[in-house]
């Protein structure tokens, strides 16, 4: 049993030509899940550019599995509420820039996808950890979290006015 009749990965084999054991891909076949038709999707890019769009509709479901996720993956250091004092933070790792600054506003969704799977400066990728859609989910759940932190008096509705004004903070 120790010594089995097998190739391990890169052994060299008599049997082939080319004296590998290990086979190359047959010409013109994609790896399961490598076929990647759509660059939006994939990417967070089109034409070279990042979007600002989704590639798919943002809806209720998709935010409850962004918000899952980015609890999961982003408040170690982002916290959750996204101003970069996570708990990693509060142990020593240097904080990341809040999410709620201008410029993190102001970019593009694909730019922050492209970022969750590929990482920036100290901040390692997780595309090997998060699926695809899952990514575009903490995207969309990014984004609204950046909104509940950012409302601006006029932007409510009425009824929401009245109470931040009944409740001291519209003044």
């Amino acid at each position: 049993m120790h010594d089995q009749p097998k190739y391990q990965t890169l052994e060299a084999s008599d049997f082939f030509a080319d004296g590998r054991a290990s086979r190359p891909p047959v010409p013109g076949t994609v790896a399961r899940g490598g076929l990647r038709l759509d660059p939006h999707l994939h990417t967070g890019k089109v034409d070279g550019a990042f979007v600002r769009s989704f590639p798919f509709r943002v809806t209720g479901e998709v935010m409850a599995r962004g918000r899952e996720r980015y609890e999961i993956f982003c408040t170690p250091c982002h916290s959750r509420v996204g101003d970069g004092r996570g708990m990693a933070v509060r142990r020593g790792i240097a904080p990341p820039p809040s999410f709620h600054i201008d410029r993190l506003r102001d970019i593009e969704e694909g730019y922050l996808f492209d970022v969750i799977g590929n990482g920036f400066g100290r901040m390692y990728g997780y595309g090997a950890q998060i699926r695809v859609r899952d990514r575009w989910a903490i995207v969309a759940y990014l984004r609204a979290l950046q909104l509940s932190q950012n409302v601006r008096p006029a932007d409510l509705p009425e009824a929401g006015r009245q109470e931040l004004q009944r409740s001291g903070g519209g003044r």
